[in-house]
């Protein structure tokens, strides 16, 4: 159920008709809404929004280690209606342990190598990709190096 303070954002009401399991929570602050979303809702979340509320660019996604916080991961997906101007910030929360999302790169194909990123740096997979391999990192790379337990010094120090 939609929190009361979301329900005067279009936004936050459109999801919760489409779907009243997705939304978690969220917030608005500095003219900006959040949405914090059920991890196996978003990507029919993100198709919704994309084809019915014209969220029809994905400017970002990347994520945020909360170690030793569990749930451990938090992926950040940053949308824009650039029909209305309008900027949309969705999260998801991940564990530790086996932290895997489906795919957004069949909602928004620029999603690929952001997911990509993610996956490289933070270690989060995600499941039906296209093509899920290390982008920046050579292959060899042991680790993810944006994880707060990376050794400073890197493995092969």
């Amino acid at each position: 159920m939609l929190p009361d303070h979301l329900k005067e954002h279009a936004a936050a009401v459109a999801v919760d008709a489409f779907d009243a399991d997705a939304v978690k929570a969220g917030k608005f602050a500095h003219g900006e809404l959040t949405l914090e979303i059920a991890p196996a809702k978003i990507a029919s979340v993100c198709g919704f929004l994309k084809y019915d509320q014209k969220f029809v660019r994905v400017s970002t996604v990347t994520a945020v280690d909360r170690y030793p916080a569990e749930p451990r991961f938090e992926l950040v997906y940053h949308l824009h209606s650039i029909e209305r101007n309008e900027r949309l910030r969705l999260k998801c929360r991940l564990p530790g342990a086996d932290a895997a999302i489906d795919s957004v790169t069949g909602v928004w194909r620029g999603a690929n190598w952001y997911e990509r990123e993610v996956f490289d740096l933070f270690g989060v997979r995600f499941l039906n990709h296209p093509d899920l391999r290390r982008i920046l990192m050579p292959d060899d790379w042991e680790g993810h190096p944006l994880r707060k337990d990376y050794p400073i010094m890197g493995p092969r120090a």
